[in-house]
């Protein structure tokens, strides 16, 4: 008898017995478990003892979704078991499996009250009053924050997409509503041509004196010049208007602006963390760029933000790179211009696979006191699918922060990203509903492309009408592509489309990532012929996935996503899958800078064609 065999017998003696005989057999495995999360499963204290006391097993063991014992402990219902797991081996209840599943919110969707309420008590929370990470699903890297009174007001990179910088406001930290943009004329967003990934980089939002400001890199395309210039913007109201912005020519990307004690104001911007000294309405430098500190790991340092506390001052910066080695690294000076000594503590944020394997790329956060005294903080991670692809681009998170006994911090307790955490600010607020493209004019949630022609589309009664130009969504030129973030691995989608055009046109859904990258799902007419067909951009690969004749210009289209996998249907019915969509991510292929996201939208294209929208509807699970 094998030891998988004699623990499922529930023959403690025999398990002995083969413990003593091959203490190595603790490493065979069926069905990808191994003895020791058999046992758990199966919820025999004694047995569990044997393993954890008597045996070589490792207890870092887990399943193919990174599961811990913990998990099979609580489908077991013996919490005195889970209590063993949690208090005399150390599983953290808190800790997540690759899907961001906590052993905490397991018991709540296994119905094990017992287990539930022990977690509860040793957590220091309810389950209700927990949130998840991320806070900003899709699209939403970069994040800055800044509280005025019992307000939280927060800012994303928009990159070539327009209105540009949202501005979001949350009461309670969880709930984000987007009030307005930074630049909402599209002549003063300078986003024509760019390439996709371009744009605005990384602002920052801050308040000082009764008005908001805004700063952010304007990143150029590589064959223009300048190719980096910092962005100045101010509002009396967080949702604007702001002013015309103001353009400082100092190279580097990442800026934050920083209002010291004695009135002076100051930008920080990479490459480590430089500084120079700001007008006093920040839209001029008065000072050269000098070098602060230039980093801890040396490895690509940006995102520089300074705060002031107990005489310190506290330097964050966002370092190693945007992919898997991002962090978050502090370093602190008595004097503003330094000499800056590093944390003990650092990296106080980057992933930690064994907390949660879920929340990749963690790092570049601005921090912030609550109304209460607390700190917390905002930075920005990415959750893989299929374990490489980030799908949904770069999305915000949040985590507390506590200051140490010697002066320093560290964030969650040094585990990296939470996945299930307790609200910091009690009730969560209704959140607003999301409703289709808008009354009059569109809603916050959709974005056009490198500006806005405001002949290029109109929306009346919850309709949007589209006019098609020659342009496609190949062109750095097309302006009748209108697009929202896609905020789900899996999610639905549906329009119902009309199509009037002369020669030639089309229109339809859209899945974006940018030029490079889309697929396109439309109801076309050329001459007396319609047809719908399918098509699929992936890099310099052209793919017409599916054709077919109809008899009407009229339709109901609709998708179904499941990962990377996309079903198209007709007026209900399934025309075309899509197995491998990863190139609606960072990583799905190799052109361009890929720093933003899948979208999801309409568009219409050809000349003298337009596409009416009759409402838009996305549940994103």
């Amino acid at each position: 008898m094998n030891i998988i065999s004699a623990v499922k017998k529930g023959d403690i003696e025999d398990v002995r017995k083969i413990l003593i005989d091959d203490p190595r057999c603790v490493n065979e495995t069926e069905g990808g478990l191994c003895a020791a999360i058999y046992a758990a499963r199966f919820g025999d204290m004694d047995m569990n003892r044997l393993f954890v006391e008597k045996s070589m097993t490792s207890y870092n063991v887990t399943d193919e979704l990174k599961r811990s014992v913990l998990f099979y402990a609580v489908e077991s219902g013996n919490t005195e078991l889970c209590r063993y797991y949690v208090e005399r081996v150390g599983h953290s209840p808190l800790n997540a499996d690759i899907n961001g599943l906590t052993a905490f919110e397991y018991a709540h969707a296994l119905g094990q009250k017992d287990i539930l309420a022990y977690f509860e008590e040793y957590c220091g929370f309810k389950y209700e009053e927990g949130y998840k990470n991320p806070i900003r699903r899709g699209f939403f890297p970069d994040p800055s924050i800044v509280r005025v009174g019992g307000d939280y007001y927060m800012v994303n990179s928009s990159f070539f997409y327009f209105p540009c910088i949202p501005v979001s406001h949350s009461k309670d930290l969880i709930n984000w509503e987007i009030i307005g943009h930074a630049i909402t004329n599209p002549e003063w967003a300078h986003l024509e041509g760019l390439d996709g990934g371009r744009g605005y980089w990384a602002p920052d939002i801050s308040y000082y004196k009764g008005r908001f400001y805004i700063c952010a890199t304007y990143r150029n395309n590589d064959d223009r010049k300048p190719v980096r210039r910092q962005m100045v913007t101010s509002a009396e109201r967080p949702e604007g208007p702001y002013d015309e912005p103001a353009f400082i020519d100092v190279d580097g990307i990442d800026p934050s602006i920083f209002n010291d004690d004695d009135g002076k104001r100051y930008m920080l911007l990479n490459r480590g963390a430089s500084i120079f000294q700001l007008s006093d309405d920040g839209r001029r430098a008065v000072s050269e760029t000098r070098l602060l500190y230039y980093g801890n790991s040396k490895k690509a340092p940006e995102g520089p933000h300074i705060i002031k506390k107990d005489g310190y001052y506290y330097l964050f910066q966002a370092e190693g790179g945007t992919g898997v080695g991002h962090m978050i690294t502090l370093s602190r000076s008595r004097s503003l211009f330094g000499v800056y000594e590093p944390c003990p503590y650092n990296p106080i944020m980057t992933y930690n696979e064994a907390n949660n394997p879920y929340m990749h790329r963690c790092g570049h956060g601005k921090p912030f006191m609550t109304a209460d005294g607390r700190w917390y903080i905002v930075y920005l991670g990415g959750r893989f699918l299929e374990g490489k692809y980030t799908v949904l681009g770069r999305e915000t998170c949040l985590d507390e922060l506590e200051w140490t006994a010697d002066g320093w911090c560290v964030i969650n307790k040094g585990r990296g990203a939470s996945a299930f955490s307790k609200r910091p600010l009690g009730q969560v607020a209704a959140g607003k509903a999301d409703g289709g493209f808008g009354e009059r004019e569109l809603s916050d949630c959709w974005y056009t492309l490198r500006g806005r022609n405001k002949n290029s589309f109109s929306v009346s009664d919850g309709r949007l009408n589209i006019y098609g130009r020659e342009k496609t969504p190949l062109s750095k030129d097309c302006d009748s592509v209108i697009l929202r973030r896609q905020e789900s691995f899996d999610f639905t989608a549906k329009t119902r489309v009309s199509l009037s055009c002369g020669d030639r046109g089309e229109a339809g859904l859209i899945c974006y990532y940018d030029e490079n990258s889309f697929f396109t799902f439309a109801i076309c007419g050329e001459k007396d012929k319609s047809y719908v067909c399918v098509d699929e951009i992936i890099g310099k690969e052209h793919k017409k996935s599916f054709e077919t004749e109809t008899d009407s210009r009229e339709a109901e289209l609709s998708l179904r996503t499941e990962g990377l996998r996309r079903t198209l249907y007709l007026n209900g019915e399934e025309v075309c899958v899509l197995e491998d969509t990863s190139y609606l991510s960072d990583e799905g292929i190799s052109i361009g800078k890929r720093f933003t996201g899948a979208m999801v939208g309409v568009y219409c294209t050809g000349r003298n064609a337009a596409g009416i929208f009759d409402g838009f509807g996305a549940d994103f699970l």
